[in-house]
C-alpha cells in the first residue's frame, strides 16, 4: 500500500511539473536555436555562447554577452517571443505549431514575433499583408491552446 501511495505521489508532482512547464519551442531545452533574446532588442539577432546561459521556467537561453543575461534576467517576459517562439504567421493562420527561421522576425509594440523562412516560402511576407487579422487571430488561437494545456 504505501509503495502505491508514494508512486501515485510521484506521478501527481511529475503531472503538476509538466503542466506548468510552458509550451516553447525549443531543441533539447533550449530555446531560440541559441539566439540571444535579448539581442533582438538590441540591434537584431545574434547567437549566444553556451557558456553564458540562464534557464527560466525549464528553457535554456544563451546569450551574447553577460549584460544581455542579465537583463533578460531581470525581466524576462519582456523579451521572451510570443506563441512560444513558434511561427507567428501559422498560429494566426490556423493555430499550429510551425519551427521558425529565428533570423526572420518582427517586433510589434515592444513583443517579438518569429516566422518560418525557406527559400520559397518567407512567412513574414505573408504576416505583413495581413498583420492585423492575423495577430488577433494568432492571440486566440494561443490563449486557448494554453487555456487546454491546463
Amino acid at each position: 500500500m504505501r509503495t502505491l501511495y508514494i508512486s501515485a505521489l510521484l506521478l501527481f508532482n511529475l503531472f503538476c511539473v509538466t503542466a506548468q512547464q510552458p509550451d516553447v519551442n525549443s531543441v533539447n531545452g533550449l530555446a531560440l536555436q541559441g539566439y540571444d533574446a535579448v539581442s533582438y532588442f538590441r540591434g537584431g539577432p545574434v547567437k549566444g555562447h553556451p557558456n553564458i546561459k540562464a534557464s527560466y521556467m525549464g528553457t535554456t537561453y544563451w546569450f551574447a554577452d553577460p549584460v544581455n543575461r542579465e537583463l533578460f534576467m531581470k525581466d524576462p517576459l519582456r523579451y521572451l517571443p510570443e506563441y512560444g517562439g513558434w511561427c507567428a504567421y501559422a498560429m494566426g493562420e490556423s493555430g499550429d505549431k510551425v519551427s521558425v527561421d529565428p533570423e526572420t522576425y518582427k517586433i510589434v509594440d515592444n513583443r517579438l514575433y518569429l516566422f518560418y523562412n525557406t527559400f520559397l516560402n518567407n512567412t513574414l511576407k505573408k504576416w505583413n499583408a495581413r498583420e492585423e487579422e492575423l495577430l488577433s487571430k494568432a492571440n486566440i488561437y494561443w490563449r486557448e491552446q494554453q487555456k487546454n494545456k491546463k
